[in-house]
């Protein structure tokens, strides 16, 4: 046997953009393909926006420009523009930028140099230029290559930094922005930066009143009472109660949206019951104080510390130099302003304690059930193998692999088998469906304890108190593509958006989408997700190829199932917009409403010239009407 030659040749030293191309994930997180709020290219758009974040923060420049066109970016501040002999090394030098000096960007989002030369190792196209004084510096990159450095010449331009880029369809493959991801990070960014312009594809992005805002236009129908808005040094928060389960937050640090929370949403998730807890006077659990709770907390912290690069979990435990803890800062803001509010309210104070005593007494009728309910559960788990669990969870790599984490939701041995065979055993998991699951629409928590399959899925993503501990970052709903396929997707989305809405409104839940047909002759098999795509598919493989059509998952094989579900996945986001009405939306698909869903169903229908209203149509408008008149259980 030859050994393994371990010398100086084996000694490599890569320059600043071949290390980042290398090893994108050490920079911007996961790549996907613009399916995932938190995949790359947005990021990418993320990063560049947060430089001029930091301008408007100094008080230079209160616009911002986007544009987003077949996959370009272009952005451009009226700040104070990069200091022209440094154009070049800012986007390019590694650990070069003005963030280094506290005084000028004292509690800035980036301090590590890194983002914008991350850009344009990432991008196929990235140019820069910047203006200052009626002078302007542009250079152009390919790849994070130097192939245009044009000099300083003179403008008429107003001061500020303008940066276009192109997303490298070599790391980012088949990639598309989604422009509700895109209206979310501009919204935040406004709500956190009130005067703050941002013009994107000449839509205008601006809030008045803050995180208020925020939580007025991301609400699920009207709060319990007016919305509470406190601020104060470095911090702003404001909570209300909602009518829907669960608790939701939207937290950030320096401007950062930190989608995993962090040591500053513990904190306030801690203070703001232990500050309610004593203003009744009364020893109510914590968990009944923040049920239904809506909230966004924003802080300012010098040199905050992240658990990664892409700043979606906060890690610092203290906020100021001195050593004070975030605990103890936001536990004394809280004492003192939401005391005094409570004191001036008397009308919040009353319905929300209604609405605590509501919770605490929900919980005591449901806790006899869960216990049961937990039981059944485990007993199921472990003789019914419904869960095929991944490796990940019994490993040392549960926080490292987290992000990759996927529950796959079928029907069906066959689909199931299929998907249990094909997948990565250390990140993907299968859960099995028996049947059509129950519409929920209208009923109450008790029923995912007493159903057996709302009850396991529950168990299954570990969502029985909190999403804290949820066990998969990715929920994907995985049923044939006819009718009865398209009943259970609809089925298994109204579970969540009744009882965990936060699943969808964070960006777990996803549609998987499988290939429609496969076209192949001798030398090439080509899979097709659409009537589009099998046309194109037979032009290119010319004279009578072999066509097969898929109608269930279960027909497709696990040596072809793993090309669906490993690194060419097809996942489908579900997105609520920002007008959207979780019940509204509940009621009109699956309340009783036959008659105006049929007529909606009818009116939308697009018969092609030569297309004929098959069985499935029929049987599709079969299913909403027998849906809509279901029975439900009290």
């Amino acid at each position: 046997m030859a050994e393994n030659q371990y010398t100086e040749d084996n000694i490599r030293s890569l320059d600043w953009k071949e290390h980042i191309r290398l090893r994108p994930g050490m920079y911007i997180g996961k790549l996907g393909d613009g399916s995932s709020a938190d995949d790359g290219i947005y990021i990418l758009v993320k990063e560049v926006i947060d430089n001029c974040i930091d301008e408007f923060v100094m008080g230079n420049g209160t616009k911002v420009e986007l544009t987003v066109v077949d996959g370009k970016v272009t952005v451009r501040d009226y700040g104070r523009g990069i200091p022209l002999g440094k154009v070049i090394d800012c986007v390019s030098q590694i650990n070069t930028g003005g963030k280094y000096d506290s005084k000028a960007f004292k509690k800035s989002v980036g301090l590590n140099g890194v983002g914008t030369k991350a850009v344009n190792a990432l991008s196929s196209h990235f140019m820069v230029y910047s203006v200052r004084e009626g002078e302007k510096k542009q250079a152009s990159f390919v790849r994070g290559e130097l192939v245009e450095d044009l000099p300083v010449s003179k403008t008429d331009e107003e001061n500020g930094t303008y940066v276009e880029f192109i997303p490298d369809e070599v790391i980012f493959k088949k990639f598309s922005f989604r422009t509700p991801f895109l209206y979310k990070m501009l919204w935040n960014y406004c709500y956190l930066n009130r005067g703050l312009l941002i013009k994107f594809n000449k839509e205008k992005f601006q809030s008045k009143f803050g995180l208020k805002d925020l939580l007025e236009d991301n609400m699920d129908g009207d709060p319990l009472y007016p919305i509470i808005h406190l601020e104060g040094d470095d911090i702003e928060v404001a909570f209300t109660h909602g009518r829907t389960y669960g608790e939701d937050y939207y937290s950030f640090v320096n401007g950062q949206h930190t989608t995993q929370g962090g040591t500053h949403q513990s904190a306030f998730r801690e203070s703001v019951a232990k500050v309610i807890r004593d203003f009744y006077g009364k020893n109510y659990e914590a968990s009944d104080i923040r049920q239904s709770i809506v909230a966004a907390v924003a802080v300012k912290v010098i040199e905050p510390v992240f658990e990664s690069q892409t700043k979606t979990k906060l890690g610092s435990t203290e906020i100021e130099p001195d050593g004070k803890s975030m605990r103890a800062f936001i536990n004394d803001f809280l004492k003192e302003k939401l005391d005094n509010y409570l004191h001036k309210n008397p009308a919040t104070v009353e319905t929300l304690e209604k609405k605590i005593k509501q919770s605490e007494k929900e919980r005591k009728e449901l806790s006899g059930i869960r216990k049961i309910a937990r039981d059944r559960a485990k007993k199921a788990n472990m003789h019914n193998k419904k869960l095929r669990d991944c490796r990940v969870h019994l490993t040392d790599l549960k926080h490292e692999l987290r992000e990759q984490t996927t529950l796959f939701i079928t029907e069906g041995d066959s689909a199931s088998g299929s998907i249990t065979k094909s997948r990565d055993v250390n990140t993907q998991a299968v859960f099995s469906l028996r049947g059509k699951p129950l519409n929920c629409y209208g009923l109450t928590k008790k029923v995912v304890y007493e159903n057996e399959e709302f009850n396991l899925i529950q168990a299954a993503l570990n969502i029985e108190d909190d999403m804290d501990e949820l066990r998969y970052n990715n929920i994907v709903v995985a049923t044939d593509a006819d009718v009865d396929g398209m009943h259970i997707r609809m089925l298994l989305l109204t579970f969540f958006l009744q009882f965990f809405p936060d699943l969808v409104k964070r960006n777990h839940v996803y549609i998987l989408q499988t290939p429609l047909f496969r076209v192949r002759n001798k030398k090439k098999t080509i899979y097709c997700y659409s009537e589009e795509e099998k046309r194109n598919a037979i032009e290119e493989l010319g004279r009578n190829p072999e066509i097969t059509r898929f109608k269930g998952l279960g027909e497709i094989s696990p040596d072809e199932f793993k090309y669906f579900i490993g690194d060419d996945i097809r996942l489908e986001p579900v997105i609520l917009s920002k007008e959207a009405s979780i019940d509204s939306i509940l009621s009109y698909y699956m309340g009783k409403n036959t008659p105006e869903r049929q007529e909606f169903i009818i009116d939308n229908l697009r018969v092609e010239e030569d297309l004929v209203i098959d069985e499935d149509v029929e049987s599709a408008l079969d299913a909403a009407a027998e849906e809509a008149n279901i029975e439900k259980a009290s």
